[in-house]
């Protein structure tokens, strides 16, 4: 655990209190008596605002990596309360850049000469901050223009500070609060450690960058920077530099002419692409990291976060969803057996009311009003109660469709999510099945039976000829045995004779 400077746990300490943080962990107590009792301690203090609304006040005070915390906390609607995941959700990494010629330095220092002497032109005002980078424009030395993410300086010291800080709470938390441990709040932090690690990691992002624009080269919906890697490292990553209009202006998108309906379906077919197709998908799909080109084509940017779904995770995802809106709960019941994410034993019938249960009223709404990322939490909710530990890859992919969600809707209130998914999950479906699977299958080995056909005669003959050899080691092993035996036989025998021998001479002698 890292050591935790005294001041800033002071400080914690102070805004905690300030916001009524400490009230929040009280009111948790069954018997009221502890909370009945500090209130008249702090008798002085009262708070108007929510307790979701103070939460994300206290976080926002603390600085960018507790904002951080709190926007992946909004993700796991699995543990938290409604209210604060939404208003965790609202949560935005407002940071300040860092001073210029911080980051001059440390890019001298990466490429061991002035930032002049490696780019063409350097701008230094920055573009964009965030909690752990900046971006600045720049053109590379043949005329291309580049985007350039820095890392900012002693941000691992920071991210230690207060990682360790983060566990320190969580462990009191668990120790002095019974019911938190319902929250898992060691599992929530050390799962948060490593997404915020991984992001430090330029290298990491522009490979899950590469990726991503691997997989929709040439697509009519989606573009994806380029890479240039002779100018990354794990602390710079310099990328193409795209152009396009936030998707948050509205306003501006319809002055362009854009069509938002078809914008808003295209962002559905985008994901679900990710997902069925490629089980890789962008997990960071907030409106600051998309942006639509002039010809409507969406933008993506900053690939931290990125999603992976096995082949197992997708089937789930399809058959569940497909199931669900068929009212077929019992298949989802099912579903959930056979992915192994809840016990073999779990009774069926049991689990089918349960997801009835819960689920039955959504369809009293039309279908466009239905949510597939609070559908997909209703699932997970009821799961829980059968012992199933949620999938972290699901987390992600959940909070992702409620972005998706979000953005569709904000395009096209009347965006019927369903319909434009349904027929992409059935085509996804049929081809897992049948001759379709039977044919990719056949593609996907064709590459190994093409290297493993011309050697099938030699295999063949080394196969029956060590065979042959390892029957006649069998065979001289058993007729060793039986000599063996033989001699063990007529060894007792003679044995048998001599004692009887013996006997009969006592007798008589």
């Amino acid at each position: 655990m890292a050591t935790v400077p005294l001041l800033r746990l002071a400080r914690i300490i102070t805004v905690s209190l300030r916001f009524g943080l400490d009230r929040m962990v009280l009111d948790a107590d069954s018997s009221g008596r502890l909370a009945r009792w500090w209130s008249r301690v702090f008798f002085w203090r009262g708070f108007e605002a929510p307790r979701a609304v103070r939460l994300r006040q206290a976080l926002e005070s603390l600085g960018p990596i507790f904002v951080k915390f709190g926007q992946m906390l909004s993700t796991r609607r699995d543990l938290l309360p409604p209210d604060l995941a939404d208003e965790l959700a609202l949560l935005q990494d407002r940071v300040p850049p860092f001073p210029t010629e911080q980051a001059l330095a440390l890019l001298q220092a990466f490429y061991g000469r002035p930032v002049d002497e490696v780019f063409l032109r350097f701008e230094r005002t920055p573009v964009a901050s965030a909690s752990v980078a900046q971006v600045h424009f720049a053109v590379l030395p043949n005329g291309t223009e580049v985007a350039v993410k820095v890392l900012r300086p002693g941000i691992e010291k920071v991210i230690d500070y207060d990682i360790g800080l983060l566990e320190v709470a969580a462990a009191l938390l668990e120790k002095t609060w019974p019911g938190s441990r319902r929250l898992k709040p060691r599992e929530v932090v050390a799962e948060f450690s490593k997404s915020l690690r991984d992001e430090l990691d330029l290298m990491r992002e522009a490979a899950n960058c590469a990726q991503l624009r691997r997989n929709f080269k040439n697509s009519p919906l989606l573009l994806v920077p380029e890479v240039y890697w002779d100018w990354c490292g794990s602390r710079v990553m310099v990328m193409e530099r795209m152009r396009g209009t936030p998707i948050s202006q509205v306003p501006v998108l319809l002055e362009q002419g854009i069509d938002l309906k078809d914008l808003s379906r295209a962002g559905v077919e985008i994901f679900f692409t990710q997902v069925f197709r490629d089980g890789f998908f962008h997990a960071d799909m907030h409106p600051g990291n998309i942006f639509v080109h002039r010809d409507g084509r969406y933008v993506a940017l900053d690939f931290g976060i990125m999603g992976t779904l096995e082949d197992g995770d997708k089937n789930y995802l399809a058959r569940n969803f497909l199931a669900f809106f068929k009212r077929d709960y019992r298949r989802v019941a099912l579903a959930h057996i056979e992915a192994g994410w809840v016990p073999p034993h779990t009774r069926v019938d049991e689990f089918e009311a349960a997801i009835r249960t819960v689920c039955e009223p959504i369809f009293d709404r039309p279908l466009k009003d239905i949510s597939f990322g609070k559908t997909l939490l209703r699932l997970f909710q009821t799961a829980r109660r059968f012992e199933m530990e949620v999938q972290p890859q699901l987390v992600l992919l959940q909070k992702t469709l409620l972005n998706i969600e979000g953005l569709g809707r904000q395009l096209d209130p009347e965006l019927d999510l369903w319909k434009t998914a349904k027929p992409f999950l059935e085509r996804w479906m049929q081809e897992q099945i049948g001759w379709r699977a039977l044919l990719r299958e056949m593609k996907d080995e064709a590459p190994g039976w093409a290297s493993i056909l011309p050697r099938l005669p030699r295999l063949a003959h080394q196969a029956l000829n060590d065979s042959h050899q390892r029957h006649a080691a069998f065979q001289e092993r058993l007729d060793k045995i039986a000599c063996q035996q033989r001699r063990d036989a007529r060894l007792f025998g003679a044995l048998v004779i001599a004692l009887l021998a013996l006997e009969i001479w006592r007798f008589f002698g």
